[in-house]
C-alpha cells in the first residue's frame, strides 16, 4: 500500500480519482506514522487538525466507541468552545451525524445544527457553525470512531477530499483495531499470569502455613494438658513451617520479580544462568546453538518462565551441582533442554516425584500456549532433563 501511495506522488495522473499530489502526501504520512506510533490515540489527534484543514473546517473532534459500543468518547478535539468540549466527553452512539455515520459507513454530512444545539444546549450551532461532517474510522465495514469537522455557512468538503477520507478512514480503522486486540491480549495474559501465580502460591506459601496452623492447634491443646515434651515438640514444628514459608515466599518474591531482559531471550538466559551460579552454588553452562532466536515476545516470555521454573525446581529439589541449559531447531521444532546431575525426579515405582507439582502443571501450561509438550525424564548417568519442544512459527520458516 505505502509503495501504491509513492508511486501515486510521482505519478499523479495514474490516480483515478484525481486525489491532489498534497493529499496523497498526507496518506503517505499516515501510513507511516501506523507502523511506528505506539499509541493510536494520540495519533487520531495528531492528524485532527490534518483533517480539518484538508475540510476547509473550522473545528474538529475525534471519537472513539467504547468496548461496549453504546457511546463515543471523545480523545481530541480543536476550536471548540471548552464547555461545549466539556458536555460532549461522552456521547449516546445514536447522537445526530455521529450515529447516522457509524449506521450508514459512509462520510456524512449534517445540516440540522438546529438538533446538535439541543443536545449541546450551546449557541456555538447556531452562531459558528452550520453543517458538521462526520468521518467514519471504519474496520471490515465497523465503525471503530469517528472525526466530527464543523463547517462554517457556504463551506463544503471537496469530493476529492471526501475521496481521501474514506482511505484515510480505512487506514486509522485498523490502528483502532489492532489497538483494541492488542488490550485484550495484555488482559488475557495478565488473568493467567495471576492464575499462574495463584496455583505457585497454593503449592508452596499455602500449604506450609496450613500445615503450621494444624500443628499451632496441637500446640495448644498440648499446653492446656501441660504435656511440655510434646509442646516442645510441636513448636519445633511450628518453627520450622513458618522458615519454611519465609523462604518460599522470598523465592516467589525473586521469580516474579525477575523480568525478561529488553534486549532478547538469549540474554536474558544468561542473565538467568548467572544469578542462578550465585544462588545454588552450582555450575551453569548455556549452549545456544541458533544464530538468530526468532519468537515473538508472548513466546520468549513463556520460554523464559519455564526455564526459571526448571532452574527454581533444581535448585529447591535436585542438590545438582552442574546444569546445562540448551537451545536448538530441528526440523522446525524448536526444543528446549534444562540437564542437571542431581538426585533425579524416579521414585522405585517409576513414577515422577513432580508428577503432582504445581511448578510442573504450569511449566505445561506454558508449553500449551506455545502449542508445544514438556516432559521431565531422568538422564542415564544420573540427574534430570525437562525438555521443552514448541513448533517454529509459519511465517518463520517461509522467511
Amino acid at each position: 500500500m505505502k509503495d501504491h501511495i509513492h508511486h501515486l506522488i510521482q505519478h499523479p495522473s495514474a490516480d483515478p480519482g484525481n486525489v491532489s499530489v498534497p493529499a496523497l502526501k498526507v496518506l503517505s504520512e499516515i501510513t507511516t506514522s501506523l507502523s511506528t506510533d505506539a499509541d493510536v490515540e494520540q495519533l487520531l489527534g495528531r492528524f485532527l487538525a490534518t483533517m480539518i484543514r484538508l475540510a476547509g473546517a473550522q473545528a474538529g473532534a475525534v471519537r472513539i466507541i467504547t468496548d461496549d459500543r453504546t457511546h463515543l468518547r471523545l480523545i481530541g478535539s480543536v476550536g471548540l468552545p471548552p464547555q461545549l468540549v466539556e458536555h460532549e466527553t461522552l456521547v449516546s452512539l445514536d447522537c445526530g451525524v455521529c450515529g447516522k455515520a457509524a449506521r450508514e459507513v459512509t462520510v456524512s454530512s449534517w445540516s440540522n445544527v438546529a438538533y446538535c444545539k439541543r443536545q449541546a444546549n450551546d449557541a456555538y450551532f447556531s452562531d459558528s457553525c452550520s453543517t458538521v461532517v462526520a468521518v467514519p474510522l471504519m474496520h471490515k465495514n465497523q465503525v471503530m470512531g469517528v472525526y466530527n469537522l464543523f463547517m462554517a455557512e457556504g463551506k463544503v468538503v471537496p469530493d476529492d477530499v471526501r475521496l481521501l477520507f474514506r482511505s484515510i478512514s480505512e487506514h486509522l480503522g485498523i490502528a483502532l483495531e489492532n489497538a483494541r486486540l492488542t488490550r485484550e491480549n495484555m488482559r488475557i495474559s495478565l488473568m493467567n499470569e495471576r492464575q499462574m501465580l495463584a496455583n505457585q502460591i497454593h503449592d508452596s506459601l499455602a500449604q506450609t502455613l496450613a500445615y503450621a496452623k494444624m500443628r499451632l492447634t496441637v500446640l495448644s491443646d498440648a499446653m492446656h494438658r501441660e504435656d511440655y515434651p510434646k509442646a516442645n515438640r510441636y513448636l519445633v514444628d511450628v518453627e520450622e513451617a513458618v522458615d519454611l514459608a519465609y523462604a518460599d515466599l522470598r523465592d516467589l518474591i525473586t521469580q516474579y520479580r525477575d523480568r525478561i531482559n529488553p534486549r532478547g531471550l538469549v540474554p536474558a538466559i544468561q542473565e538467568l544462568a548467572k544469578n542462578f551460579r550465585k544462588k545454588a552454588n552450582a555450575d551453569v553452562d548455556f549452549l545456544n546453538l541458533l544464530q538468530e532466536v526468532n519468537l515473538s515476545p508472548d513466546e520468549e516470555i513463556q520460554v523464559f518462565h519455564i526455564i526459571q521454573e526448571s532452574l527454581y525446581n533444581i535448585a529447591k529439589h535436585a542438590r545438582a551441582r552442574h546444569v546445562v541449559i540448551t537451545f536448538d531447531l530441528e526440523n522446525g521444532q524448536y526444543i528446549v533442554n534444562v540437564a542437571d546431575d542431581g538426585v533425579g525426579v524416579q521414585k522405585k515405582d517409576g513414577s515422577s516425584t513432580m508428577g503432582k507439582s504445581f511448578g510442573l502443571t504450569i511449566m505445561r501450561e506454558r508449553a500449551g500456549r506455545l502449542n508445544g509438550r514438556l516432559s521431565v525424564e531422568s538422564r542415564p548417568a544420573g540427574g534430570t532433563v525437562i525438555r521443552l519442544v514448541f513448533p517454529q512459527r509459519k511465517s518463520e520458516q517461509v522467511a
